[in-house]
């Protein structure tokens, strides 16, 4: 539960955040202008950058390439140091937002531990052909993002686009280059629905900076792989958080992991995902998770689950296998919370996570009242982040207002702390009542919404079969 240190967290930043953020801002705007011809503007920004991080290890190669992209020459080094001092200051950042955190909750996080040499996990790594094919890749995405480096936001268009398609298709192809291609393709597809950029009245430029900074990294060779353990124990959800996108659905499971063998208990997530159509929305999407019954139904019926042998990274995410898992006894994620989530240790934050955006930390608050719009904790205030509130379960800014108790991710955004609610506890009409944001997993319960649901038919039933048409043709 937050505690009485909660005045010291929604107070003004940490200190010197301001600043780390202002050097991030003229950075976004140097690259938005584009690096082909940088202007007297962009080039004090990018001195100032590099100003800042002089005195660090990466200070020289910041230097220079300043340096270099000032005077026109724009190589992958460059940029790569480039993206490394942005990411640097956005992870000082959060690593001072954390901390702040984590002494408001009196929460333990476990210390980050490089893995070993990451060459030896990469399927591309095993055998040369692969090993050459994976480079080749590599280097093909970090030829796309220089060009976007070097006309900028403003000069993107249909062509310049099109030309990162075949590269992320061939990197769809190699697993272990999956979660860069998903990336690079979804940057694609963001700046081909907005091209031509240069007539857009707002670019958003951070979210396409913080984009292109992570694929620039992650197109490099290095330590980018989390490492990890196999561990069997019992997981113990405390909620689930439902991204729903036009073309994607993600459901991210946060839990406490209480191992075999006695080890302390730690708060771990675990995530499942699934393609899909625009058409696809609210409840349905849950069908488009159907691999994942185990999972699933532990979120519908409030169920613990034993798993065994499974890949646990060292930034604190299970690798989902739900025939590795099978349902337990049933597990009231309140009482879950109000026992055991002040204990708990946290997962270190992996280097490339490190981010301010990126904090998603589990909290039981009772005790609050509130308008709809935020909590009242004493005097004390902390926005409501109801815009993630998901179509696909129960819970309503309605039930949040109503609520007496909430489990929920505390998050900072745009300068402030919120409370995303995952499970609430309220009374309405005089009775109580709980929503959690799994609790339609297995189907909705709300009798009008399985009317509605019934009245527009199956539709990823009618998809389904439509595309099997399609092959057999």
């Amino acid at each position: 539960m937050l505690d009485v240190q909660l005045s010291e967290l929604l107070g003004a930043a940490p200190s010197g955040a301001g600043e780390a953020l202002d050097l991030v801002a003229g950075f976004d705007g140097a690259l938005t202008h584009g690096f082909a011809r940088i202007g007297e503007e962009p080039a004090a920004a990018l001195a100032a950058l590099a100003g800042a991080l002089a005195g660090t290890p990466v200070g020289e190669r910041v230097s220079e390439a300043v340096e270099k992209v000032s005077a026109g020459s724009v190589g992958d080094e460059h940029l790569a140091a480039l993206a490394g001092a942005r990411a640097a200051l956005f992870g000082a950042v959060h690593d001072a937002l954390l901390g702040r955190l984590d002494a408001a909750l009196g929460r333990t996080r476990a210390a980050w531990e490089p893995a070993g040499d990451p060459a030896g996990d990469r399927a591309g790594d095993r055998a040369g052909d692969r090993a050459e094919v994976a480079d080749n890749l590599l280097a093909g995405c970090r030829v796309w993002l220089r060009e976007l480096a070097i006309v900028g936001w403003r000069g993107v268009d249909h062509d310049l686009v099109s030309s990162a398609d075949q590269t992320i298709e061939a990197l769809l192809a190699v697993p272990e280059l999956r979660g860069l291609a998903v990336l690079l393709d979804g940057l694609a597809t963001e700046l081909r629905a907005s091209c031509p950029v240069a007539t857009m009245e707002r670019v958003p430029v951070r979210r396409w900076a913080d984009l292109w900074t992570r694929a620039m990294l992650l197109s490099q060779r290095g330590p980018w792989s989390a490492g990890g353990e196999r561990v069997s124990g019992r997981l113990l959800i405390l909620g689930a958080d439902v991204h729903e996108h036009a073309t994607a659905v993600r459901v991210q499971v946060h839990g406490i992991l209480e191992a075999a063998g006695g080890a302390p208990a730690r708060l771990v997530r675990t995530s499942v995902a699934a393609a899909k159509v625009d058409t696809i929305v609210g409840p349905t999407v849950w069908r488009l998770l159907g691999g994942h019954p185990v999972l699933l139904a532990a979120l519908a019926e409030h169920r613990a689950v034993e798993i065994t042998d499974m890949p646990l990274l060292s930034g604190g995410d299970l690798v989902w296998h739900d025939d590795r898992a099978r349902a337990g006894e049933e597990a009231d994620p309140f009482a879950i919370a109000r026992v055991q989530l002040a204990e708990v240790t946290a997962p270190p934050v992996t280097p490339l996570d490190r981010h301010p955006v990126r904090i998603a930390e589990p909290v039981l608050v009772e005790g609050y009242k509130t308008d709809g719009r935020a909590f009242d904790l004493g005097g004390h205030t902390i926005r409501l982040d109801l815009d993630r509130l998901p179509s696909a379960g129960p819970l309503t800014p309605e039930l949040v207002k109503a609520s007496t108790a909430c489990v929920g991710l505390v998050r900072w955004d745009a300068g402030q702390w919120s409370l995303q609610p995952l499970a609430v506890q309220a009374t309405v009409k005089k009775k109580p009542v709980t929503a959690h944001n799994g609790d339609w997993a297995m189907g909705p319960t709300d009798p009008k919404v399985v009317k509605a649901e019934a009245k527009a038919g199956d539709v990823v039933a009618v998809l389904r079969e439509r595309a099997g048409r399609l092959l057999r043709k």
